[in-house]
């Protein structure tokens, strides 16, 4: 299994955060992330995985 996956999964720091038009520091609401891990393309794929993330740091 490859070490330290998530850091190398995560090419654009920010740019789920930019396009969701949430401000730095803030957190994404789950409303908004729920509704991008729906849409198509890269901005679907970032919404899945943040929500993936999520899960994982709160265990």
């Amino acid at each position: 299994m490859v070490k330290k996956w998530i850091q190398k999964a995560i090419k654009k720091p920010g740019a789920l955060r930019k396009e969701l038009g949430v401000k730095k520091g803030k957190d994404i609401p789950m409303s908004k992330l729920k509704a991008a891990a729906k849409k198509k393309g890269k901005i679907g794929q970032r919404a899945r995985l943040a929500e993936t993330l999520r899960k994982l740091r709160k265990k």
